[in-house]
């Protein structure tokens, strides 16, 4: 009972404020919840990680090929364009390659394995901006239907990727190409009778359909594949040499088809856009 001196009553400990609070339970966090803390931050760093590779991989694989159809399109519609004009790339002075410009379409290619909707204008060169575009001739290699060997490399996932489905060519396989005045036919080194097995056989000149390579093999673009310095010989023919990356998705090592002229198959152009009835009768080869 209250005697009516000036007194007040005691309160009492203050309360806890939220950062003391905070900081007793920091200060009492136990192994198995520092263990927990760092799993969460482990388990967010991966997470992080995996949605910035999601995005890479689709930029890669999806996004390069809508820029690279792009530049394709552009690409086959000015070389059939220069081709009503009368213009052809290839016809040069002296057959001097210096004077193609490093980009620009030269030929198409057409390979009944992949379809009717395979299609892709050869460029000049085979740097990154060239390969943006389409397949890629080597330059300093034979021209279509020359002498030597016609050498082209393409991507196989991403930017186009035109020799995606390089594997799946088989023995006696019609590669076609396109130029102004005519059309080559190619076919795929092996044996018809083994199929794809037999892409290890040899041809009489030593040099198989199919090999897997380091990225500085360059013996492969050699006039004779796989013999540079090596003269012409006897039986000697005018070869094609696609190149792409092996395996799929990474450039660690070159995947190699080679492929021989078919002289009974080469044919006078009769226009730009006009395939002859002989290169359409390829379309339904037994066995595609």
């Amino acid at each position: 009972m209250l005697d009516g001196t000036d007194t007040q009553l005691d309160p009492g400990p203050p309360p806890e404020s939220p950062a003391v609070r905070s900081a007793g339970r920091r200060a009492r966090m136990t192994t198995g919840d520092k263990v927990r803390f760092g799993l969460r931050g482990v388990g967010q760093t991966l997470i992080t990680l995996g949605l910035v590779t999601l995005l890479f991989v689709v930029y890669e694989v999806w996004i390069t090929n809508i820029f690279a159809h792009w530049r394709q399109e552009k690409v086959h519609t000015q070389l059939e364009q220069a081709w009503q004009d009368g213009i052809d790339p290839l016809a040069l002075p002296g057959g001097n390659q210096s004077g193609i410009p490093i980009g620009e379409g030269i030929a198409n290619i057409y390979i009944p394995r992949f379809g009717r909707d395979y299609h892709f204008t050869v460029v000049q060169g085979t740097d990154d901006a060239s390969l943006s575009k389409g397949p890629g001739h080597y330059v300093g290699t034979a021209l279509p239907g020359e002498v030597g060997n016609f050498g082209v490399a393409g991507h196989r996932v991403g930017k186009g990727e035109p020799f995606l489905n390089l594997d799946h060519l088989r023995p006696g396989d019609a590669v076609i190409i396109q130029t102004k005045t005519q059309w080559f036919v190619y076919r795929v080194i092996g044996n018809v009778d083994k199929g794809e097995a037999g892409l290890s056989w040899q041809d009489l000149n030593g040099v198989p359909g199919r090999e897997i390579v380091d990225p500085s093999a360059g013996r492969v673009l050699a006039p004779w594949p796989d013999k540079p310095g090596s003269p012409a010989p006897p039986t000697y023919n005018r070869y094609m040499t696609m190149t792409t990356c092996h395996p799929k998705f990474t450039a660690a090592q070159r995947m190699i088809v080679h492929a021989q002229l078919d002289a009974t198959l080469t044919t006078a152009s009769i226009g730009p856009s006009q395939m002859p009835a002989s290169i359409q009768a390829l379309y339904s080869a037994p066995g595609l």
